[in-house]
């Protein structure tokens, strides 16, 4: 009897088509989003080009008295300034279980953070809310990243200001010594536990969930890091411009940290006006009094206020360009793969 012969070969199995990689793909947003937001883009827009023509002829004046050098570096230390503005925020979102990797989260932050020339104060937040949930982001994880950078900036910047001010000039910080006794208050704010029984209170009273994931010490306190390098840059912002104004030296750098922060301060405390205009600059004058004379102070805040606007744009403009190039790079290279 012959052996029996092998039956046919199975036929070889067609090579698996990649698909697209793994994880939440971020949402496309439908035309009437992007028409809102293109809206709402315009709308801060026209705010912060007004608060900065309202008082042009006096911001002309102030910057005919400084260099281009001392602006250009000034620009320079605001950027940095915003940029840890924006850690600050990531470090926080991160703790609450959303991390951002940077390009997006600048985004989200940058472009978000135009709101705050519109007059209101929730017009940030609302931005930041939407273009997270594009990304994944929860909306109340969202808003509570938001709310919970504003007393961080605050007790950093209160910080921040009394030590400054009493190492340079300790005369100067006297008038403002009832700001300091919130200190203690915001001490105790800091604290995860009572930050965590604030936003499940708030969140039940909504009628939302809770938070997945609660607010630890260790990302507290990476939030107080990110929030305290940003004050020192943005004194070294003011220190720029006030050199080409009055003294120069270390004492008057580490003075303009204290000024800047304790005038900012107060306008984060005024939150009915579009980014604190007006209450700023006018803190700020005052707080400058003991270096500059009073037309000099002027010059220096309304400076200020035009160079931080414009950092506000170009920040919002190169994030919202290295996000869009991130994303059509990554649909280029799923088109590669898929063909």
């Amino acid at each position: 009897m012959s052996a029996a012969s092998p039956g046919p070969a199975a036929p070889a199995s067609p090579d698996p088509v990649p698909g697209p990689p793994a994880g939440p793909v971020p949402a496309r947003p439908s035309p009437v989003r992007r028409l809102v937001r293109l809206a709402f883009l315009l709308v801060a827009l026209g705010f912060g080009a007004w608060a900065v023509a309202s008082q042009w002829e006096a911001v002309r004046a102030g910057f005919a008295r400084l260099s281009w050098p001392s602006l250009a570096l000034s620009l320079v230390a605001v950027v940095a300034a915003l940029c840890g503005g924006m850690m600050t925020w990531r470090a926080l979102l991160a703790d609450l279980g959303s991390p951002l990797s940077l390009r997006p989260a600048a985004r989200v932050f940058f472009v978000g953070q135009l709101g705050k020339y519109i007059p209101g104060s929730l017009w940030p937040v609302l931005a930041q809310m939407e273009m997270g949930r594009e990304l994944g982001v929860p909306r109340p994880r969202s808003a509570a990243a938001f709310f919970l950078t504003m007393p961080v900036q605050l007790g950093s910047g209160l910080l921040v200001s009394a030590v400054t001010l009493l190492a340079a000039l300790p005369g100067a910080a006297v008038p403002y010594a009832w700001m300091f006794l919130l200190l203690p208050v915001l001490g105790v704010a800091f604290e995860p536990r009572v930050v965590n029984a604030v936003i499940g209170f708030g969140l039940r009273k909504l009628g939302r969930e809770p938070l997945e994931r609660p607010l630890t010490r260790r990302g507290m306190l990476t939030a107080l890091g990110w929030a305290l390098l940003g004050w020192t840059a943005y004194g070294l912002h003011l220190a720029a411009v006030v050199y080409e104004l009055g003294p120069s030296g270390l004492s008057t750098a580490v003075f303009s940290v204290g000024a800047f922060a304790l005038s900012w301060c107060l306008g984060i405390m005024t939150f009915v006006v579009p980014a604190g205009a007006g209450v700023r600059e006018v803190a700020m004058v005052a707080v400058l009094a003991p270096v500059l004379d009073r037309g000099s102070a002027i010059a220096a805040a309304l400076c200020s206020r035009v160079v931080i606007v414009l950092g506000d744009l170009l920040c919002a403009a190169a994030a919202g360009l290295a996000a869009r190039r991130a994303a059509d790079s990554g649909t280029d290279s799923v088109r590669r793969k898929v063909m």
